[in-house]
């Protein structure tokens, strides 16, 4: 049987603590992104019964509404998972559909948690085009020069005179 001494000791537990530390950097971190999903008040919606009202006072304000067509009120909650060093991934989605009729009674209720329906969208480039002359480095870091207090050609000053 051999005996660890104090040194050993401490080296066996830094050891242990960077482990530790090692794994915990490793772990995905969680977020809950939207409205916050609650079946109880979710069931408590009903088709030919709730209004517009009834339904504002039970889930609250909708996370987005329909721009066309016939009014439809959107609930979208979201859990996402991210590693370290990565971007965030949608992992869970919950989106409720509450769609009205002209006087404001709901009509049609839609349940859905598909994950096939979300979108990822890939940014084509890092920077945006825009309309008017390209400018290089030295002309934005020396372009306004001499253009202090300077009048615009053609702007006669106050009074447009």
């Amino acid at each position: 049987m051999t005996t660890i001494g104090v040194s050993g000791r401490r080296i066996f537990g830094m050891a242990v603590l960077a482990g530790a530390l090692l794994a915990a950097g490793c772990t995905t971190i969680k977020d809950r992104r939207g409205y916050i999903a609650d079946p109880l008040l979710y069931s408590g919606i009903r088709q030919g019964i709730d209004n517009q009202r009834s339904v504002e006072a039970t889930l609250g304000h909708p996370t987005f509404t329909s721009q066309f067509g016939q009014p439809t009120w959107y609930y979208v909650a979201s859990t996402t998972g991210q590693r370290p060093f990565g971007s965030p991934r949608i992992e869970a989605q919950s989106v409720m559909a509450i769609t009205f009729d002209a006087t404001g009674n709901v009509v049609a209720i839609d349940r859905n948690s598909d994950l096939s329906r979300v979108a990822y969208i890939t940014p084509e480039r890092d920077e945006t085009p825009t309309l008017g002359r390209e400018r290089g480095f030295l002309e934005d870091l020396f372009g306004n020069i001499g253009a202090v207090g300077a009048a615009a050609p053609g702007a006669g000053g106050p009074g447009g005179g």
